[in-house]
């Protein structure tokens, strides 16, 4: 397996602004989301190798057989293309990877975490004209067909095998201990799905303190999307420090403890603190 090669600081500042400009598009691109992800992550992913991506999704695509019949058809019709003869599926192991939530490298590698083999069977489905949507099942990504009275779910991470209703609540309830909640079931749009990417980036980073540089540009592209947590200022002033950046950090931290101060006085006292702790740093 090649090793992935950080961008430049022009490519990550492009790149971010691509991500920034696709975001609030009227449509988000999931697909190309997701390939920005990957640029952020890989240097050597140029817009030539996101084209490449692209056509692989209208190649698979292009081997589904005409409208298959109704939303269980279209399961089977994915799981025996993508699962069955190429090959997509995931193990524990992928979890230890960051390629694996890269789409980029899903597409080669035919393995994943469950989001993106979920984004794979999306983007190939949508382009065939399948009624497909990604499911945010708690603790496990799988995609839906059909609408809400004939909906079929299918878990990509397994190869894309069509679940039964029994089997959609043990994968809730082995993640949280609560029910399956009809609530669960609704689909997810592609900036939710982008930032649940995201989250699973920051959170492979968090574990692997000498991967900081990866923690901060997930959180740089999760500011970009038009909804999320006024934390992860927080979080991003806090990787500013620990990378040197005492300067920026502080500023963030400043600009942090400003939002905090409307509903947290004492909270936004603690911030200012670690804003001057970072700018004595400098001394």
């Amino acid at each position: 397996m090649r090793p992935l090669h950080p961008p430049s600081p022009e490519r990550s500042a492009a790149v971010r602004r691509w991500f920034g400009e696709e975001v609030r598009s009227e449509r988000p691109d999931l697909a190309m989301l997701c390939l920005l992800v990957g640029a952020a992550a890989d240097g050597t992913l140029d817009e030539a190798g996101m084209d490449e991506a692209q056509l692989e999704l209208d190649r698979l695509a292009g081997q589904l057989p005409y409208r298959p019949g109704g939303p269980r058809d279209w399961a089977q019709a994915l799981c025996e293309l993508l699962g069955e003869r190429h090959g997509f599926h995931g193990s524990a192991a992928d979890y230890q990877r960051l390629e694996s939530s890269l789409l980029h490298e899903v597409l080669v590698r035919r393995r994943g975490l469950p989001i993106l083999l979920s984004v794979v069977w999306m983007e190939v489905a949508r382009r065939a004209g399948a009624p497909v949507y990604g499911v945010a099942l708690p603790g496990h990504f799988v995609v839906g067909f059909g609408a809400a009275g004939e909906q079929v779910l299918a878990d990509p991470f397994d190869g894309g095998r069509v679940l039964t209703g029994a089997d959609a609540e043990l994968l809730v309830v082995g993640a949280t201990g609560a029910p399956l909640h009809p609530s669960m079931l609704v689909p997810a749009s592609p900036l939710e799905v982008v930032s649940r990417i995201l989250n699973n980036i920051r959170a492979w980073a968090a574990i692997r303190p000498e991967r900081s540089d990866v923690s901060l540009w997930a959180v740089e592209l999760a500011l970009l999307l038009p909804s999320h947590p006024a934390r992860l200022r927080y979080e991003r002033a806090q990787l500013l420090v620990q990378r040197g950046d005492f300067v920026g950090g502080a500023r963030e931290l400043e600009a942090y403890a400003d939002v905090l101060g409307a509903v947290d006085e004492p909270a936004a006292e603690q911030v200012r603190e670690q804003a001057r702790a970072a700018r004595a740093l400098l001394n």
